[in-house]
């Protein structure tokens, strides 16, 4: 049996025969350079030239022997990140993709090659500072990072902002894009135009920016790059023909990446010499500086040490520090227009200096505030409540600062007879009440109890009057409500064609009204569908992603409100009604959803001394019903044979006192039975 031998050149291998007399020179040279996607492979191996893998391995060595010394002064020059360029070298650019498009890696990328963070210092997803984020892999908050880049022997100032990929933080990305003039559009080469890839691009073409079509992950096996820039040309209408091939994990193309942020983003305008503008995109609280804002100057110049005025607050304070984000905070005594900073001012009133007020000069006002953002539309709405009721004061405390973190969470005080003290909470989507919740948790150390996720419903009234709700336990009686509308969206569905006839099986089980359906290649379909917004809050991703094997993508926006045949279902224990249980549903669901709930509860209510009934009502009427029975002491244990008639009257005496039991009787029902009920309603609902 023939042996080898393993030759290792710079980063390729080589395996040559033992018995082989052959050399082969393999000079540096023979290389192509990284900046040739389609240059030659080292003599001897050109045959081999259809391995696409093969092929990458031999860019990825040549990488550092062309770039090498662009690469050692990209480092030297990270560490002077901090001097300053004038504002035609600046540029203020953020990466957009669907979610696990490898935005998060080459952001990595991008930091390591342009020396912003050492080696020694890099990690894996190093924009995500959360817990929370590596352990899922997602990007929840938006980052920002200051890097510096030579090019053609000009010194540019390169500020990134880091964006999340799913639908439910697209309020994030909004926000992001407006303190840039250009976006990376980063897309899988082996996955394709995804649904949230639409829609970032939809984002970024209305903020009126230069986007850069990047193509990701080209050294995966499964990787065909020109047909994801024909879908990228024909579904999005992006040319593509200047679209750069990367690999952020092998580092194939971050230079070329580099060099086209510099060539095609413009550079914000030069306008150091008005009254001081600063837009506020982002900001969190610090229990030891107080409010921390991260904000773009749009113009003017701000100083270390002015006095400060917020224009929507009306609040005015002392620029205590000021600096730059690359991407940990590094002080700096000014910054002018075009630049991105932090600001760090004694505030400690969490409503002083919300996201998207204008900074100004308190003695030279400008004369408008910016536009700031559209305010956040909650689409889901659920209940918070603490385990311990002593720790209400708190998770109202928590709420403020999170709430400054992420400006889409929407809260307002709420009480329930079986929880307490608690708040009605709105958010984005499943996935953002998920994350908003686990924060809670882990950031500020509260137990807490969520109440199944629901919508605004809107009620017309009898009298004329239109009733927005958004708690069950809230809506008018039946006898005063005329009709119930419910919120619809438009919801677009990628998936590949194999998967075509289980997403629209789905889709009508959960009341979707189809409209159309496009092939967008000749393997990739496009469903869309104006659904309930009811029947998406379930578990409908999950039941997406689990029919197309996780290829399935979806992106919605909200449409309309329609009339539509809902109910109030409401369980009944031993006669007493318990709204923290109680759910609209529509009417064909009722019975099944009742059914469940009552079956539920049986399980988890402990026995009585008397017997109990569980019921699912709509109005005064059962469609579902259960019974726990009582405990029972065994009075005929004393009665050996003798006459029926002395059994009977030891049962009727019984009976009777066990009737007066349940008049006076209370159940009470335990929080682990609350929490397990309330899970299955989040499944069942």
């Amino acid at each position: 049996m023939a042996t080898s031998t393993t030759t290792v050149i710079s980063r390729l291998t080589v395996v040559l025969p033992t018995n082989s007399s052959t050399r082969i020179p393999i000079k540096t040279s023979n290389f192509p350079s990284s900046s040739k996607l389609n240059g030659h492979c080292p003599p001897r191996i050109s045959s081999l030239k259809t391995n696409r893998r093969l092929r990458l391995l031999c860019q990825a060595a040549s990488a550092p022997s062309k770039d090498a010394a662009a690469l050692e002064l990209a480092a030297k020059v990270g560490q002077d990140r901090l001097l300053k360029v004038p504002v035609s070298n600046i540029r203020n650019f953020s990466i957009i993709a669907h979610i696990d498009h490898g935005k998060s890696t080459l952001a990595d990328k991008l930091l390591e090659m342009t020396g912003t963070v050492q080696k020694r210092e890099m990690k894996e997803q190093f924009l995500d500072n959360m817990d929370l984020e590596r352990e899922r892999g997602i990007t929840i908050k938006l980052q920002a990072a200051r890097m510096r880049y030579i090019h053609k022997n000009e010194p540019y100032c390169l500020n990134l902002i880091d964006t999340p990929g799913h639908v439910d933080f697209s309020y994030e990305v909004s926000r992001s894009l407006a303190a840039c003039e250009g976006a990376l559009l980063v897309v899988d080469a082996s996955q394709g135009v995804e649904a949230q890839t639409l829609a970032n691009v939809y984002l970024a073409l209305e903020n009126n920016l230069e986007v850069i079509p990047v193509l990701n992950k080209i050294d995966l096996p499964g990787a065909d790059p020109d047909r994801v820039a024909k879908e990228i040309e024909e579904v999005i209408g992006l040319d593509c023909s200047n679209a750069i091939l990367c690999s952020a994990k092998e580092g194939i193309g971050i230079i070329e990446i580099l060099d086209a942020i510099v060539e095609k983003i413009p550079p914000p305008s030069d306008t150091s010499s008005k009254a001081l503008r600063a837009l506020i995109f982002d900001s969190y609280y610090d229990p030891y500086r107080g409010v921390i804002a991260y904000f773009r100057v749009i113009d003017g110049t701000l100083k270390k040490g002015d006095r400060i005025h917020f224009m929507a607050s009306g609040k005015d304070y002392f620029a205590d520090e000021i600096g730059v984000l690359s991407p940990n905070q590094l002080q700096v005594d000014e910054l002018y227009a075009g630049e991105v900073g932090y600001l760090s001012a004694s505030i400690r009133s969490v409503a002083d200096a919300r996201v998207g007020d204008t900074i100004t000069h308190h003695g030279k006002k400008a004369e408008e505030p910016l536009p700031g953002y559209q305010e956040a539309t909650p689409m889901v709405f659920c209940g918070l409540f603490p385990v311990d009721a002593d720790q209400f004061p708190e998770l109202r405390d928590a709420l403020e600062k999170l709430q400054l973190n992420d400006a889409a969470l929407k809260f307002e005080p709420e009480t329930s007879s079986a929880m307490g003290f608690g708040f009605r909470c709105g958010f984005l989507g499943l996935l953002h009440m998920e994350i908003i919740q686990e924060r809670l948790e882990r950031e500020y150390n509260l137990s807490l109890i969520t109440t199944a996720p629901s919508v605004v419903y809107r009620v017309n009234c009898s009298d004329g009057e239109m009733v927005e709700c958004s708690n069950p336990s809230l809506l008018p009686e039946p006898g005063k409500r005329k009709s119930i509308e419910e919120p619809y969206v438009k919801i677009e569905l990628l998936t590949p064609k194999d998967y075509i006839g289980s997403l629209m099986e789905l889709a009508q089980d959960r009341r979707a009204v189809f409209k159309e359906m496009k092939f967008i290649t000749e393997n990739r379909a496009s469903l869309s569908y104006e659904m309930p917004l009811a029947e998406m809050v379930g578990d409908f991703f999950d039941q997406l992603k689990s029919r197309s094997k996780g290829y399935g993508s979806m992106e919605y926006t909200f449409f309309e409100y329609r009339e539509s045949d809902l109910v109030k279902l409401d369980i009944q224990i031993n006669g007493d009604r318990v709204d923290p249980l109680s759910t609209i549903v529509h009417k064909d669901k009722a019975y099944g959803v009742g059914r469940a709930l009552t079956q539920k509860l049986k399980e988890l209510i402990p026995r009585q001394m008397f017997k109990v009934p569980i019921q699912a009502c709509i109005g005064s009427k059962v469609i579902a019903s259960e019974a726990i029975s009582a405990i029972r002491k065994d009075v005929l244990a004393k009665c050996y044979g003798g006459d029926i008639s002395r059994k009977k009257k030891l049962l009727k005496k019984q009976a009777e006192g066990k009737k007066r039991m349940k008049a006076i009787g209370k159940v009470d029902v335990p929080q682990e039975a609350f929490m397990a009920v309330l899970k299955l309603e989040k499944e069942v609902v």
